[in-house]
């Protein structure tokens, strides 16, 4: 393989994580519900979809965040199309408070995970607002704005959501 190809496919990965690590969590979903001991049921499914969602959609997720704009001010701000700001240093440190919500969250309580869930979720539908504004008022069309992230920023808590609601009526149903 072309080491230019190689390249573009870390930029790609690297520039893309919030989707490259709910893929990821989906494929260690899949490999953690094939390697199951158990029979593979709805609640299975459920379980290992929530658990390594929150795993690295909220936490790999946004520790990647907390790093990239404590550490790397610079190169986040112009991938958004911002100047840098100390805005970033305050960004970063609430993801990183997030991040850890989610790696304690991710193989526990229902109740833990929603909290895990809820906050990331608020800040980044609340980004995406934000991005569709930056796009209308100032143009700003660069990657980190109204690219793959503006969609992440929608379809990823959407997702977690949808996970949350059918762990919820799947507990239920086990219940009755």
């Amino acid at each position: 393989m072309p080491a230019d190809l190689i390249k573009a496919i870390i930029a790609f990965v690297m520039s893309n994580y919030s989707l490259s690590f709910f893929l990821l969590g989906l494929i260690v979903s899949l490999v953690a519900i094939a390697r199951s001991r158990t029979s593979i049921d709805r609640s299975l499914v459920v379980e290992k979809l929530l658990a390594w969602y929150v795993f690295f959609s909220i936490g790999i997720d946004n520790f990647y965040n907390f790093v990239m704009h404590v550490f790397f001010g610079q190169m986040s701000a112009a991938f958004i199309g911002w100047a840098e700001s100390p805005f970033q240093f305050e960004v970063g440190t609430a993801s990183l408070g997030f991040a850890a919500v989610g790696l304690l969250a991710a193989f526990r309580s229902y109740d833990l995970r929603l909290a895990a869930v809820l906050g990331p979720s608020i800040f980044t539908l609340g980004a995406a607002v934000g991005h569709l504004y930056q796009m209308v008022t100032a143009h700003n069309f660069a990657p980190g704005n109204a690219g793959i992230i503006f969609w992440t920023d929608i379809f990823i808590p959407l997702f977690g959501f949808a996970l949350l609601r059918l762990s919820r009526r799947v507990r239920v149903q086990e219940q009755r």
